[in-house]
């Protein structure tokens, strides 16, 4: 026999998620092993017919504390921390009457799930699993004697090797299964502690932890040279993370980033008021545009970039119908995501096979608090999610003349716009459209020329001779430092700018803005994004 194989002889089963149970006791029974169990998972074993042992029985003590106290004692956490054929371990188990424990299955209470319907503070502490963790720990600690399984999904690796090794792990399988037990209460404490730091108030707290499960395994990153992996958060913010998958390919890496982002885009036009759509590429829009109907809507977003749309990711903000679909499967689309989607819509997609189409459940909120956190070498940047609205911003006129009611319109919709916008960032808008974009250029001045750059190019793909930036509002997320970025959009025939303001150079760019005819507003938030 292989030095690293451990035989299982005793079993103890505390569970929350009962999936799989019934089954899984009834073939460690069928092979003799003892089942020990707690409170609902005891009662459930019990109730199937299996012979099951009480904790209770096993320490000597009751559940006590309405049920808090129950597997923190020696016999059980000596049975999981003993190091097997060490003799002073075996001679304190013996002289305690402490039984080994070879496998250990515990999912904990189920904090994320209660967070996640709303659950008032007391219900959320009381679903704060303490003995699961502490048993979890021990039994992970101790892997080169004991299995821990966390996930209903390896109740089939354990029984494969019960079968092959003669009632017997490896050490190989152990490990990895302690790995997934660190990591279980990793992201379990996570959660608990980022929706502490909430109770208490406190944005940036001496500690951080980040955790998820694994949702899907990609092919690669955002290279094929890359591993990568899509994890859930215990956030229940809809999105990707929530979609359903109705069709089409594996997303890949790339996908779910860009996906991401062109949500976050749409969603920040009230479904109510009225039918948005956001085209986007390498996470950056390159059409936004909202009408009375989402095909509308698509039509406009298209024609802003008409090139760049071709194989990109469609998001929408109202229930995907026919007459969109039809539009939006006129060209090569990787990725199709909406709250919802009608079963003539789907079956329109369904003729395209490889397009993948996600429905999500709902809109994210742009309001909602939440966190944005980016690797660096070394730590982590954490910061609070960009939640600012230009609905609730205290708008400011700042020149001579004042916007027009259409122009009015137009600045909020492109300020909406820009914040999802790559810095430097700058969007021409008209009529509820962008028209030109400028994304992620090192100067405000280029991110201008480019912007109209594409209005002009929008205007030939039309078939139009004058550039689609006469008559267009301007957005930037960030102020002009000088008044170029400025008189770049005027040259292109811009009539009204906002943008946030704050500049050393304000009065200049003021007066630029004066000697041009331009309205400009001030918003006083800025948009970076990076």
């Amino acid at each position: 026999m292989a030095s690293d194989l451990r035989h299982v002889t005793r079993a103890l089963l505390s569970v929350s998620d009962k999936t799989g149970l019934i089954d899984f006791a009834h073939a460690l029974h069928a092979r003799g092993i003892e089942l020990v169990s707690t409170g609902g998972t005891s009662k459930a074993i019990s109730d199937a017919g299996l012979p099951v042992r009480d904790v209770a029985d096993l320490t000597g003590f009751p559940e006590m504390m309405d049920g808090r106290v129950k597997t923190l004692h020696p016999k059980v956490h000596g049975g999981l921390l003993a190091i097997r054929e060490n003799p002073e371990h075996e001679a304190a188990m013996l002289a305690h009457n402490i039984p080994a424990i070879d496998l250990l299955v515990v999912n904990l209470y189920p904090f994320e799930a209660t967070l996640a319907k709303g659950a008032s503070e007391e219900d959320c502490v009381e679903n704060i699993d303490i003995g699961g963790p502490a048993m979890i720990r021990g039994a992970a600690k101790n892997h080169n004697d004991v299995a821990v399984i966390v996930d209903t999904a390896d109740y089939a690796a354990i029984l494969a090797e019960l079968e092959q090794n003669a009632g017997a792990t490896t050490l190989k399988l152990r490990k990895r299964l302690a790995q997934k037990a660190y990591a279980r209460t990793a992201a379990y404490d996570a959660a608990i502690s980022n929706w502490l730091a909430e109770v208490v108030d406190e944005p940036v707290p001496a500690f951080r932890a980040i955790g998820g499960k694994l949702a899907e395994q990609m092919r690669y990153g955002e290279n094929p040279h890359q591993s990568a992996g899509f994890y859930r958060t215990a956030e229940t913010r809809f999105g990707v993370a929530t979609a359903k998958q109705l069709q089409g390919k594996q997303l890949s890496f790339n996908n779910v980033n860009d996906t991401d982002a062109a949500f976050e885009c749409v969603a920040e036009f009230d479904a109510h008021e009225t039918a948005a759509v956001a085209i986007i590429k390498h996470s950056n829009p390159c059409g936004v545009a909202a009408a009375s109907t989402l095909a509308e809507a698509y039509q406009k977003a298209l024609a802003c970039d008409p090139v760049s749309a071709f194989g990109g990711i469609v998001a929408l903000n109202r229930k995907l119908d026919a007459a969109a679909a039809q539009e939006i499967v006129k060209i090569f689309t990787e990725v199709i995501i909406a709250p919802d989607a009608d079963e003539d819509a789907i079956a329109l997609i369904a003729a395209k096979k490889n397009l993948r189409l996600l429905v999500t459940g709902g809109l994210p909120d742009p309001r909602a608090k939440g966190l944005a956190v980016r690797n660096v070498a070394g730590g982590l940047l954490v910061q609070s999610r960009d939640n600012a609205v230009v609905d609730d911003m205290q708008l400011r006129i700042v020149t001579k003349r004042a916007p027009s009611e259409q122009e009015w319109t137009d600045m909020k919709f492109a300020f909406r716009v820009a914040k999802h916008v790559k810095s430097n960032a700058i969007v021409y808008a008209k009529n509820l459209a962008t028209v030109g974009i400028g994304a992620g250029q090192m100067s405000r001045v280029d991110s201008s020329r480019i912007a109209a750059w594409k209005a002009q190019e929008a205007a030939k793909a039309a078939g139009l001779a004058e550039t689609l930036a006469k008559g267009a509002v301007v957005a930037s997320d960030a102020f002009f430092p000088f008044a170029d970025g400025l008189l770049a959009a005027a040259e292109a025939g811009a009539t009204a700018v906002i943008q946030p303001g704050g500049s050393m150079r304000d009065e200049d760019v003021i007066k630029a803005a004066d000697d041009a005819g331009l309205a400009m507003v001030f918003t006083g938030v800025r948009h970076f994004r990076h």
